[in-house]
């Protein structure tokens, strides 16, 4: 028998008595991806121009319920059956060496990316909130940015148990704002007219962002999965942390934009910063301070998540360095600008772990409901279902941005990439592609 990696053969299996109910830890959790304000803050640019808020909310509920069952379930079905997190059931998709790759280090490097996308809007936040229109690349964004980007990450490596304890006291603070933001426009939604109809498109359009935005979120229900009790807590823990969480972190900033378009027709932009700063006063210094502040969790998260991958995959470099590595990248993006697009942040995230959760679930299929272990070496159906899955998920099938006069090729591309992984694995696999699996000696953990 080969000798296992040591991420593998070190891996301790969750307890039964460690795991608790859904309302407890995966509700919660996932509920606080979506109430972060880069989720929203861009959902109704490119939509709610196009259709109406009916047509937005009605494409909100398609994407939660495509994120719970084909990018969510099956990995927390793996990590509930299993108690191992996703790097150790990766391995039974891409392989003990190909699982050092995927969905180990491109899971760290992600998380780069999404702690540079909260390195940028929380210092936008702080500084809307100090009534400076500091832009990326001047000297006082690029310093808040640094502040935040190592205090966060510090944080997030030494202190992330003090950061959980606090994580759902400081999510309910952007439900509250998003309510207030609500309340303050809603008695302009019935005026609002759209301008650019095109209900197709803007359909297309969410069902891709949200998507996008939940990927890496979707595999890491293996880890979320790993501490459930049952099926039940599996399955309601992801109906109310995604779908339910989608419907109203998505809903009520496009319903407030349509308010705030509808009282007030002159305003252009259609991100939700713009929708608080129309507010004016007081109150809208205080939201984007307290967005700022909320912002917080998913920064230190992101950086203890790329230091668990970095780490784990990379041990023989300190954690504190590779970790701190990635946030100066991270950083940089931020500092340039280049993490402000999030139609393209939340492209590629789709493109990278659409087809890894497609894999996924055929793998999962393919075992007959349960996780088959460790495979040895390169688990080449895994690679093949990913490198076809990723080139389908970056093809210019999202919006191209064209003349006026000619009507935009719009497809959901993140699903056509996590199609594309489902059926390149299950063909791979009938075919032979797969390597055997290796025994793991199952250890006990202490309670």
């Amino acid at each position: 028998m080969p000798n296992l990696p040591d991420y593998i053969a070190k891996a301790v299996p969750n307890p039964p008595a460690n795991r608790a109910p859904w309302y407890s830890n995966t509700a919660p959790s996932y509920a606080g991806v979506f109430l972060w304000v880069v989720f929203y803050q861009s959902l109704a640019q490119g939509t709610l121009d196009h259709a109406g808020p009916l047509v937005c909310i009605l494409a909100l509920i398609i994407a939660g319920l495509l994120s719970f069952g084909l990018y969510y379930y099956v990995p927390g079905m793996l990590g509930m059956k299993t108690g191992y997190p996703l790097y150790v059931v990766g391995s039974s998709t891409f392989g003990t060496a190909g699982g050092y790759l995927m969905p180990g280090l491109l899971m760290g490097l992600l998380q780069v990316g999404w702690f540079a996308v909260n390195t940028y809007f929380s210092t936008t936040y702080i500084l809307l909130g100090l009534g400076m229109d500091a832009k990326p690349g001047t000297l006082v964004f690029g310093i808040i940015a640094a502040i935040w980007a190592y205090a966060t990450a510090y944080i997030g490596i030494k202190g992330i148990h003090y950061v959980a304890k606090v994580s759902l006291f400081l999510n309910a603070i952007p439900l509250l704002m998003i309510l207030v933001v609500f309340f303050n426009t809603a008695g302009g939604i019935s005026k609002f007219t759209v301008p650019k109809p095109d209900p197709f498109l803007a359909f297309v359009l969410l069902l891709q962002a949200v998507i996008g935005f939940f990927a890496t979120a979707g595999a890491a229900g293996v880890d979320f999965g790993m501490n459930s009790r049952n099926e039940s807590d599996v399955k309601w823990g992801g109906l109310v942390g995604i779908t339910l969480a989608i419907i109203i972190a998505g809903s009520l900033p496009i319903l407030a934009v349509a308010g705030a378009h509808g009282n007030n027709p002159g305003l252009t932009s259609y991100s939700f910063d713009a929708v608080i700063g129309n507010i004016g006063g007081f109150l809208a210094t205080a939201m984007f301070f307290l967005f700022a502040v909320a912002s917080i969790v998913p920064a230190c998260f992101c950086a203890f998540i790329a230091g668990n991958s970095f780490s784990t995959m990379l041990p023989g470099v300190p954690r504190m360095s590779s970790t701190m590595v990635g946030v100066t990248v991270a950083l940089i993006l931020a500092i340039t600008g280049y993490a402000a697009n999030l139609a393209v942040v939340f492209s590629l995230v789709g493109a990278s772990f659409g087809p890894i959760c497609g894999a996924m679930v055929a793998d999962y299929l393919l075992s007959g409901g349960k996780w088959s272990g460790p495979r040895a070496g390169i688990n080449w159906a895994g690679y093949a279902a990913w490198a076809l899955g990723f080139i389908v998920g970056i093809l210019p099938l999202g919006y191209v941005p064209v003349p006026s006069s000619i009507q935009p090729y719009t497809q959901p591309a993140v699903l056509y990439s996590f199609l594309t992984g489902l059926i390149v694995y299950t063909i791979v696999a009938k075919m032979g592609g797969q390597p055997d699996v290796v025994l793991i000696q199952t250890k006990t953990a202490r309670a």
